[in-house]
């Protein structure tokens, strides 16, 4: 990854910040030698920021780290739907997008980017908690409570802290490819990859046990992508029928098995496109695709573009 262009990242500590949502993208993002980032946190103005849960933040940056960052995190805050940040902070956050910053907001830092106007006609969710109040705040915001998170492009947006992670590394994919957000998740020993649109909890009345199984069902499938797999052969590991196995798994996931299983192949011939020099008929057998005509067809449709393209962008790190 050393070839890769070096990305200035800030992370935008509010009054009653809460506590994991700073440390998300602060470690995920952390500058070290194997990831292209650097990372300052700053607040309204430096010094001592007071945050949630009893614990303050010393920020050595104020506002003009927002004028220097290529994306920009707003961790959740206490008490979002009752305040508007200060107008400064707004401002310097509309100011940042204006010259091609990419905001993300963690949790209730949605609220933020809620009140700058920046997220009206967009889709966007927070916490399941204070989704209701997001959109009675905003309505000219789309707000989906039904998300892990949003991705609008240059506006970024997730549920509750976990949620924190999977956006991260949702973004670290977009930016180093597969194998760097793996090697993240690995480090955080974090789910390599939940969808935005996986749902941000189960419904109570899925059995718990059941929901074990399901994750269980989905790990076996990842160590057996290269074999025929179908729903019935799904549905037999999780020992459940076919249609209750297909309609709970869209609860859970947001995908279709079939659909879940395609990702997840598509996936995995992408660290293998960045991490090898297989060939793409050869990766096609690798991940249960079969042929490269296949792959290319599922890889376009799934990711616009095509496996050699995205070998150049990304085997080299940029």
């Amino acid at each position: 990854m050393s070839a890769a262009r070096l990305r200035r990242v800030a992370v935008l500590v509010l009054g009653g910040a809460k506590p994991l949502d700073v440390g998300i993208p602060a470690q995920v993002f952390t500058t070290r030698a194997s990831m292209p980032y650097e990372v300052r946190l700053c607040g309204a103005a430096p010094g001592l920021v007071t945050g949630g849960d009893g614990l303050s933040y010393h920020v050595a940056d104020g506002l003009d780290a927002l004028a220097w960052a290529d994306i920009v995190f707003v961790p959740g805050y206490r008490f979002p739907d009752r305040e508007d940040p200060p107008q400064a902070v707004l401002d310097a956050l509309i100011t940042a997008h204006d010259r091609g910053a990419r905001l993300a907001a963690i949790s209730t830092g949605a609220f933020a980017l809620a009140a700058t106007g920046l997220l009206d006609g967009k889709r966007a969710t927070t916490h399941w908690h204070y989704t209701r109040a997001l959109a009675a705040k905003y309505p000219l915001v789309k707000v989906d409570e039904n998300v892990l998170f949003v991705d609008e492009g240059s506006m970024l947006t997730s549920a509750g802290a976990a949620s924190g992670i999977d956006l991260c590394l949702h973004i670290l994919r977009g930016d180093l490819g597969v194998a760097a957000s793996n090697h993240a998740a690995r480090r955080l020993v974090a789910a390599p990859y939940r969808s935005g649109g996986q749902a941000q909890y189960v419904p109570r009345s899925v059995p718990e046990p059941l929901g074990e199984r399901f994750a269980a069902t989905r790990e076996w499938a990842l160590h057996r992508l290269g074999e025929p797999l179908t729903l019935e052969t799904l549905a037999r590991q999780a020992a459940v029928s076919p249609r209750t196995f297909s309609r709970r798994f869209v609860d859970e996931t947001g995908y279709t098995p079939m659909q879940w299983i395609m990702r997840a192949r598509i996936d995995m011939a992408r660290e293998l496109l960045e991490r090898s020099e297989r060939s793409v008929e050869q990766i096609a057998a690798d991940v249960g695709l079969g042929t490269g005509a296949n792959l290319r067809l599922h890889f376009h449709r799934l990711l616009g573009t095509t496996p050699s393209e995205y070998r150049r962008t990304f085997a080299q790190g940029e």
